[in-house]
């Protein structure tokens, strides 16, 4: 059984030895803004990437998860994260981001600090496999940059298709162990992403500030920071360069809910990303028939989020298989060919 150590705050201590320069600014501090203007036109190089919502709900027909799903049902049984990379290069994609954890808490790696992970997966290897490690993998291999989702705490049962039962705790997007110190097994998680896979070129996170652990959202930032100093991190929706390291925009949420929101300014000067969906029907892969956006009005989208400063960031759900279904294959060689 794995078992946490003794809790500690998620508290990161950074002591530095800093010169002050004649303008009376931090040496430190040019240093880090240097570093983060560095990172953005790394990040704006990029200019096009695969979003990848592959989890729990992938098999329950929903968008959110609650934790409490039958580990049974996880069953890609054709899965191939080399069919995703390539896919994502006959778009002319640069990177892609997976959603290694989402709402139910599950985990696609086999952590230390929970049994609410692959490792539960029978039907997928055996409980053996790692699907974060063949991920990077295929698209490290493809010349793709490598981005990973993780998503902090919420409100999320009994919401966008999943059901509680009578009798079920609320594990708030995370997992039992962690109930009582959402931080402390937060930052371990984040500890094995930016330990046991190599260089991570993007770190994107979802509810930054939710209302269990936003007050630690600067601690969090910055040991991403400390494991891997090159790699970018996204706090999603937020435009402030104190939070976040690139503005981010959730088109299909903030066209509904700030519509004046939803894309960057025209003449937007800040690095940003607007993360888009391929299948109008959400972001997990669906049973049942495609609706996809018209191609004509996702290169506009394209091109419109490149002009005003951001990358733009398209959903392409795999299926309940584990592959990009043949029909967005088809759609994305198209896309390759128009840009």
């Amino acid at each position: 059984m794995k078992k946490r150590q003794a809790a500690i705050p998620l508290v990161i201590l950074i002591l530095t030895v800093a010169s002050v320069n004649q303008s009376g600014i931090c040496q430190t501090d040019v240093q880090q803004e240097d570093l983060l203007k560095k990172k953005q036109q790394e990040f704006l190089s990029w200019k096009f990437g695969m979003f990848l919502h592959f989890n729990m709900s992938t098999f329950h027909d929903t968008e959110w998860s609650n934790g409490h799903e039958d580990t049974l049902t996880f069953n890609p049984d054709q899965l191939d994260c080399s069919q995703w990379a390539d896919a994502a290069v006959g778009a002319g994609m640069q990177y892609g981001v997976l959603t290694v954890k989402h709402t139910g808490g599950w985990c696609l790696w086999d952590s230390k600090y929970t049994q609410h992970d692959i490792a539960r997966f029978s039907n997928y290897k055996n409980g053996k496999g790692d699907i974060v490690k063949e991920y990077v993998d295929a698209f490290r291999s493809r010349g793709l940059k490598v981005g990973i989702y993780y998503c902090l705490p919420g409100n999320y049962s009994n919401r966008w298709g999943n059901k509680l039962e009578c009798g079920q705790e609320e594990l708030h997007g995370l997992f039992p162990e962690s109930v009582g110190d959402f931080e402390w097994y937060i930052e371990k998680q984040v500890d094995e992403l930016l330990t046991n896979y190599g260089p991570i070129d993007l770190f994107w996170f979802d509810q930054y500030s939710n209302p269990y652990t936003g007050k630690y959202w600067p601690e969090l930032k910055s040991l991403v920071h400390r494991l891997q100093p090159d790699c970018i991190v996204i706090a999603n929706n937020c435009k402030d360069f104190s939070e976040t390291d690139i503005a981010g925009y959730e088109y299909p949420w903030l066209i509904t809910a700030h519509p004046s929101e939803a894309l960057p300014p025209e003449g937007n000067k800040k690095a940003s990303e607007v993360c888009d969906l391929l299948d109008e029907r959400g972001w997990f892969w669906k049973s049942g028939g495609e609706k996809m956006q018209p191609l004509d009005d996702l290169i506009k989208m394209i091109r419109l989020s490149n002009s005003r400063n951001a990358n733009y960031l398209l959903d392409v759900p795999p299926d309940n298989h584990g592959l990009i279904p043949e029909v967005y294959v088809k759609y994305l060689k198209e896309v390759g060919k128009k840009i």
